[in-house]
């Protein structure tokens, strides 16, 4: 018995053309839509669900790489089933990945003895304008395959790794759909929402791409494709911080810390300014890098974050200072909690540091741990606290996920040397 596969059609759009054409082009490529199901073996049940969309004749679909993220890491414990717009299911066969991008392909067992037509999604050859109209397709919530009109807003602007904006309504299980435009090309792959119409898309040159090198070098393996890309992608990252301007900015009435130049780390301050009771007067920056790679429902990396905290003591005594002070040091931790399973017990290093012509000494502590899957990356933790400004400090901490070792030598340095006082 063929499994039951509701199709719903829904058209968010106060346009009567608009819904005609969606449905339109529903009609047209619903037999190239897929739900994508993780099945765990041992229950038998489903573990997650995406949407994929068939983009050549042999059968290799296209969906999200979060999508089948357990399958990819863990293939004895799970494996991956279609289920289509006539209600058929069978098996599909992980080929290729594109962690950074948020990308896999699959692949269907096409019979070979039927006259039946193959259909499948043609890739755009260009990307689509700013205000253009295009049409998402996908599964949310499991409950059928539906279709969304909405518009192409250009290339989120704050984001290393491209990522388009789509003012649309993209929900769960959408994830891996098709976005089209009015041709039913594909201009981009669902990929996350930020609520009230916010969604982003992978733009479909990444897709291109990961298909055209799979046709000619299929990977030896999941595991060392991704120990490549994550190698390549933090590469590519920290090759643009290190070079891009560090400003110098002043934090309190005497710190003075580094604000790197680039659009995709983002920086917000605050302060007890307007407390007139605080014990200690207390200015705060923090820095972030504005996304991370998915490797897992419980691990990410890629992630950057940066806190800089200056500190004045008004009428307390110094014993009471340096109490709060360490309160402070205490509650800095990594940003990225990745589970025993992942990465190994962080191993650090204390030291003093005096930086020449800083005007500055501190305590530092340097900590690393490394990933279990994917060899010669880490994550690195740094905090230093300063010890001799008397009755002011400032406390800076930095949290790196999946660095290698030559490139968090680099980081760490260079942060240490653009912490200073005035």
């Amino acid at each position: 018995m063929k499994a039951l596969f509701t199709l719903v059609f829904i058209v968010l759009s106060s346009s009567s053309f608009a819904t005609e054409q969606a449905e339109q082009l529903f009609n047209q490529l619903k037999p190239s839509l897929y739900q994508i199901k993780l099945i765990d073996k041992a229950s038998g049940e489903k573990s997650s669900i995406g949407s994929g969309f068939q983009i050549s004749e042999d059968g290799i679909i296209a969906t999200n790489y979060h999508v089948i993220s357990s399958y990819a890491l863990h293939s004895k414990k799970y494996r991956i089933e279609y289920l289509n717009s006539e209600g058929d299911t069978g098996l599909l066969t992980l080929q290729s990945v594109d962690v950074i991008n948020d990308l896999a392909l699959v692949k269907r067992k096409i019979d070979t003895t039927s006259s039946d037509e193959i259909s499948f999604f043609q890739l755009s050859k260009t990307a689509p304008h700013k205000g253009e109209q295009l049409f998402s397709l996908g599964n949310p919530h499991d409950l059928g395959m539906i279709v969304v009109p909405g518009t192409y807003n250009g290339l989120k602007k704050e984001s290393f790794n491209e990522r388009i904006h789509f003012t649309g309504s993209i929900n769960s299980g959408m994830s891996g759909g098709p976005v089209v435009n009015k041709q039913a090309e594909v201009v981009g792959i669902n990929v996350a929402t930020s609520g009230n119409s916010i969604g982003f898309l992978v733009p479909h040159d990444k897709l291109q791409n990961l298909y055209q090198d799979f046709l000619l070098t299929p990977p030896e393996s999941i595991e060392l494709q991704m120990t490549a890309q994550l190698t390549a992608n933090q590469n590519k990252l920290m090759t643009e911080i290190l070079n891009s301007p560090w400003q110098a900015k002043t934090l309190g009435k005497h710190g003075v810390i580094p604000i790197i130049d680039v659009p995709f780390i983002r920086c917000w301050g605050d302060s007890n300014a307007d407390k007139a009771d605080a014990l200690i007067l207390t200015a705060v920056a923090n820095c972030s890098l504005d996304e991370n790679t998915y490797l897992s429902s419980r691990f990410f990396t890629g992630a950057m974050e940066i806190e800089f905290r200056y500190m004045q003591a008004k009428d307390i005594g110094a014993n009471k200072f340096y109490h709060l002070y360490q309160q402070q040091i205490a509650h800095a931790g990594a940003g990225n909690r990745a589970g025993k399973d992942n990465v190994t017990q962080y191993q650090c290093h204390h030291d003093l540091v005096m930086p020449d012509n800083q005007m500055i000494n501190n305590k530092s502590i340097l900590c690393t741990r490394a990933y279990k899957k994917f060899p010669d990356l880490f994550d690195v933790l740094y905090l230093s606290a300063s010890i001799d400004k008397n009755k002011q400090a400032l406390v800076s901490h930095f949290t790196v996920a999946g660095i290698d070792q030559k490139n968090a030598l680099a980081f760490t340095r260079k942060f240490m040397e653009a912490v200073s006082w005035n």
